[in-house]
């Protein structure tokens, strides 16, 4: 398995690539139907070829014989956000990745979709996936993971499956993060602060008419718009795809969010207007609580750039879990 190669199928903007290749395997190709996200997956995947296509429609005739193939089929269909249609909805992306992983029959697989897809009305369907796979010669192991646990300064819980052809167990890396472990987990602020990063976002944040005041400062429905503050000494909430304007989220330069939450909890009235020293986090510094290098370069507009850094997979966390996977193969 030395010198494994993989594809990337729903690549996006490519994190799980860029993860798997700081981990050591070599990234062929990339498979995406949306413009922008092919455009910054070729600037940040020079070597790797990038098919601008339906997932659904390749002939998979010249990638026979890749080792491994990955993927994050679209997660509308099972996401707790959306209608959670599941296999009913057209965009459910998991039978082209069957087709391809029939096709291919490469060693393993790695495939990473929402939590949402083990729980409640859609793990009927999460089970018959898992058998799908098992039929096609494969041993699957499936685990739900917080990307938090794993160094990247953000809570994030998504699935993981991995497969193996004619058997074996994949062993998931142990958490290394947290309350009790190694290392503690890694805050906002750890690549975030006062001093903004990037182009930046002018939607402003707004005390809200009725706040709903939590135990923590910062939950509830106390500001404007979907985008919450962030504890920046903390991991932050999990960004989403619909960032941009006041669905971003925002640091708090002036330690307002406390102050305002201690004087609502004690009975003071709301406030109205814009919240002094808010600002919202731009697309540059989303990347970075992604796990995204410095620098990295999204296509598009910001709407385009905020959708691909909410979509992706933390390279971080691929790297993580492609090195786990070449231990445990021997590469």
């Amino acid at each position: 398995m030395c010198g494994a190669t993989a594809i990337d199928l729903f690549a996006g903007a490519g994190g799980l690539s860029k993860g798997l290749e700081q981990a050591g395997i070599t990234v062929l190709s990339g498979f995406e139907w949306d413009e922008d996200s092919c455009d910054t997956f070729a600037k940040s995947h020079p070597l790797a070829g990038v098919v601008h296509a339906d997932v659904g429609r390749v002939s998979w005739k010249k990638w026979q014989g890749v080792d491994l193939v990955v993927g994050g089929p679209p997660c509308q269909p099972w996401s707790s956000g959306g209608k959670r249609l599941g296999s009913d909805d057209a965009r459910d992306g998991w039978p082209a990745y069957l087709r391809a992983i029939k096709a291919l029959k490469p060693q393993m697989f790695l495939a990473e979709n929402v939590a949402g897809l083990t729980q409640g009305l859609q793990r009927e369907r999460w089970m018959t996936l898992v058998c799908e796979m098992s039929d096609l010669g494969y041993s699957v192991t499936t685990r739900v993971v917080n990307a938090a646990d794993y160094g990247v300064p953000q809570k994030r819980r998504r699935c993981f499956i991995v497969g193996i052809r004619g058997g074996g167990v994949f062993r998931f890396p142990g958490p290394s993060h947290g309350p009790g472990r190694r290392w503690p987990w890694k805050s906002a602020g750890t690549v975030l602060s006062d001093v903004p990063i990037g182009e930046p976002n002018r939607a402003i944040v707004t005390f809200a008419r009725s706040p709903d005041v939590r135990p923590s400062p910062y939950d509830g429905h106390v500001y404007n718009g979907g985008g919450r503050p962030i504890d920046l000494t903390l991991p932050a909430p999990t960004l989403l795809a619909s960032m941009g304007g006041n669905k971003t989220p925002w640091i708090d330069s002036e330690g307002i969010v406390p102050e305002y939450h201690a004087h609502l909890m004690g009975g003071g009235r709301p406030r109205s207007g814009s919240v002094p020293g808010a600002r919202r986090i731009s697309v540059e510094e989303a990347a970075l609580l992604q796990t995204f290098p410095l620098g990295t370069w999204f296509a598009g507009p910001r709407s385009s750039r905020y959708r691909q850094v909410g979509n992706a997979v933390p390279p971080r966390l691929a790297e993580v879990i492609g090195r786990a996977l070449l231990r445990q193969l021997g590469a």
